[in-house]
């Protein structure tokens, strides 16, 4: 019997530049953008709110169309795997660079878009997703986000 292992990633977190685009020789588009994420706790010896920002570079293969809407400081919702791949620099040292290779990509509402006055509107717009992903027409429940963290909190 074989042993089971998972790789998945799920992120949510604003882009930290513009998507590029760029070719293999075979004519496949590959997309990358990196992801910021952050996290905020209180610090229990002094009571200050502390905050860390980590970035993730992630890959999302044959969807050249994406990079037009994947700009500095949207939002997105990015699923997928990690792979860490090896390489020697110009000194021939051996370095690794680890990143996230997409399988789903959704732009979420983000810095006034997809906004609506009325509470109940759906504030996610997907762009790229299987059908299995897409989200029903029912309008979801809106997530618990710590009221606390605001766009301006944002480094970007």
């Amino acid at each position: 019997m074989a042993s089971r292992s998972v790789n998945k990633v799920i992120l949510l977190g604003h882009l930290g530049r513009d998507a590029e685009t760029r070719f293999t020789p075979g004519g496949v588009s590959i997309t990358r953008f990196s992801v910021a994420t952050n996290r905020r706790w209180k610090d229990q010896q002094t009571g200050d709110w502390k905050e860390e920002t980590d970035w993730h570079n992630v890959s999302l293969w044959r969807s050249e169309n994406m990079a037009s809407y994947l700009t500095k400081g949207k939002q997105v919702y990015v699923e997928g795997r990690l792979q860490t791949r090896s390489y020697e620099d110009k000194d021939g040292q051996k370095k690794y660079s680890t990143e996230v290779v997409a399988d789903n990509v959704i732009l979420l509402g983000g810095r006034g878009e997809g906004m609506g006055d009325d509470a109940g509107e759906s504030v996610s717009r997907p762009v790229s997703a299987p059908r299995s992903a897409r989200p029903s027409a029912a309008a979801p429940a809106e997530p618990d986000i710590d009221p606390g963290i605001t766009n301006d909190d944002v480094p970007f």
